[in-house]
């Protein structure tokens, strides 16, 4: 989980060797903000954990020095994904590992019997504006183009017409 960005709704839990008062559990803030004794608000979101916990250890150095602190992501709140369209269970759902495509659908319930198999789309956002991604399941299903099969990320929507 070394790569994992730190998002909204996630529940963090934060510790100082040796001192109990700051220790503590935090959630981060729709704002992707998070609150710390000592040092106040601190941005959370978009972070990874090892650049959380550089930014924390600097501002807490002025009043602990030496400081030995950890970050540990004790509940992930914000890896959600979302499938809409012709599925049995559409909705938004909290995942807690990686998932595929496949495993999306499954999780929605499955394709219904009016879907397009052949035009699934799976849109993410990025830094020059959305993506689209094509899937065809019944290509994947047959193992011809596996690669369709891709791994989701936080926020994707799966499109299913």
């Amino acid at each position: 989980m070394a790569d994992y960005i730190i998002g909204a709704g996630d529940m963090l839990n934060i510790s100082v060797w040796k001192d109990e008062a700051l220790t503590r559990q935090v959630v981060v803030l729709p704002d992707g903000k998070i609150g710390f004794p000592l040092i106040g608000q601190v941005t959370a979101a978009g972070k990874t954990v090892a650049e959380l916990t550089k930014e924390i250890e600097q501002k807490l150095a002025r009043f602990v020095p030496g400081v030995d602190l950890s970050v540990v992501v004790q509940q992930t709140g914000s890896m959600t994904i979302y499938v809409i369209g012709k599925v049995n269970s559409p909705g938004r759902f909290a995942i807690s590992s990686d998932v595929n495509v496949l495993q999306a659908l499954a999780i929605a319930g499955g394709l219904n019997p009016f879907a397009k198999r052949g035009d699934i789309k799976i849109f993410r956002e990025a830094s020059g504006g959305t993506k689209v991604f094509y899937f065809d399941y019944d290509t994947v299903a047959d193992g011809k183009d596996p690669r369709q099969n891709m791994r989701l990320k936080k926020g994707d929507v799966v499109l299913v017409p």
